[in-house]
């Protein structure tokens, strides 16, 4: 009886991808010793990219602050343009020319920014200069507080004795003498603000006048349909979020400046649409500003009444008035269409305020909305995958073919979905 053949199993070749994985040895010349060259030059080309994707973003903020004369004016600008397309884009509808249109919301923007300068500027710059002569008012006031800590009271006084003891040295060497007054120092500063001042106005003109038809021809200029469309969502998304952004939170600061200065005309606190103003201009800084406002209004408070309990009432009235608008008007006005996280906030704060100082904290909040909508749209990079070769696409590819040797499917034959 003959014994049947026994048919030994042959294994499947290897892929040339396994045979790379493999280390086995290729000939010149052949398919996977060109796909392997060309992977090592995208790994290099990879490498080089992220080096210098990370040079450029180290390098970025440092270049913003030394040239902050420059891109500050021109940031606040270009936000202050884009906050103000939809009133651009509503009297074009109504058949205005461009440029007409343009000029009427520059003319708008100087006669609000003119107001809010004579209503906080001049009366602010009045006030404080009373405080060297109401030092001992405020000491007066302090002083219930004062003896609560009688150790820290000691150590300030003696401290102030020493300093006020202590006589003032000449320098040896000639120094520009600092500005004594507020006209000298707009005297000294004012060519530059000036500059910057007509420079960003000039941005915000060319901006609006040519807005319709750079927005056409930056969609128009897309090869594809897709691109076009995306392009002209990215574009609204931006102008929607920031104009809905800056122009909620006007109506609401201005509301609580009001509401502010009304409750301080009451008490009798001198130059009531003063701290209102300052009060709404602050609030444009989440987290901090009320802080800062609550403070200053401490100082006036104290600078005005002979009492600390009545000195005390009008940060007391804008904390609670804060408090009622954070907690209860803004989340029911703005909802959940600006919904932006606490934490990049504070760190969109922390990075424009150590750029460019209290105007970038003022600009951190729209320039984040405007990063974020640009970046919802194109999409994060995936860095690491790029980088390693582990991205979503290999990583998905893997997954099909391992869902297909679980399935039983042969090597070569396609995964069954």
């Amino acid at each position: 009886m003959v014994d049947a053949p026994v048919s030994a199993s042959v294994p499947a070749p290897l892929t040339p991808e396994e045979q790379v994985a493999l280390g086995a040895p290729l000939s010149p010349g052949s398919r996977s010793e060109i796909g392997r060259i060309a992977q090592r030059r995208d790994r290099l080309l990879a490498a080089l990219t992220l080096i210098a994707g990370i040079g450029l973003t180290l390098g970025t903020p440092f270049a913003l602050k030394s040239g902050a004369e420059f891109f500050m004016p021109l940031t606040a600008a270009l936000v202050i343009a884009i906050a103000l397309v939809p009133v651009l884009e509503w009297l074009e509808r109504r058949r205005v020319p461009s440029a007409i249109a343009a000029l009427f919301c520059v003319l708008v923007f100087l006669i609000i920014a003119n107001i809010a300068i004579a209503a906080i500027v001049v009366p602010a710059t009045d006030f404080f200069q009373l405080l060297p002569t109401r030092i001992s008012r405020i000491q007066h006031n302090l002083s219930p507080l004062l003896d609560l800590y009688s150790t820290l009271e000691k150590s300030v006084n003696k401290m102030f004795r020493q300093i006020a003891s202590t006589p003032v040295r000449q320098p040896q060497t000639a120094a520009v003498a600092p500005p004594s007054s507020i006209l000298e120092l707009a005297a000294t500063s004012a060519p530059t603000v000036i500059v910057q001042f007509f420079f960003g106005i000039l941005i915000v003109f060319f901006f609006l006048s040519g807005w319709t038809g750079m927005r056409k021809k930056t969609i128009t200029g897309r090869t594809s349909f897709d691109g076009a469309m995306a392009t002209a969502r990215v574009i609204q998304d931006v102008v929607d979020d920031v104009s809905a952004y800056l122009g909620t939170i006007t109506v609401i600061n201005l509301t609580l400046g009001a509401v502010v200065a009304g409750a301080l005309y009451f008490i009798g606190m001198p130059s009531p649409l003063m701290w209102g103003g300052i009060v709404a201009l602050l609030n444009y800084i989440p987290y901090f500003g009320p802080i800062i406002a609550m403070f200053l209004l401490a100082i006036g408070g104290m600078m005005t009444f002979n009492d600390i309990w009545v000195a005390m009432l009008p940060p007391a009235v804008m904390i609670g008035c804060h408090l009622v608008e954070a907690n209860a008007i803004t989340p029911l006005i703005v909802g959940h269409r600006l919904t932006i996280s606490p934490l990049m906030i504070l760190v969109s704060i922390s990075f424009w305020g150590w750029v460019w100082g209290t105007a970038g904290a003022l600009l951190a909040v729209p320039l984040l909305i405007i990063i974020q909508t640009v970046l919802g749209a194109a999409g994060k990079p995936d860095i690491a995958g790029f980088l390693f070769e582990h991205g979503t696409l290999v990583q998905q590819e893997r997954e099909r073919r391992r869902r297909g040797e679980d399935d039983g499917d042969a090597p070569g034959e396609p995964v069954r979905e």
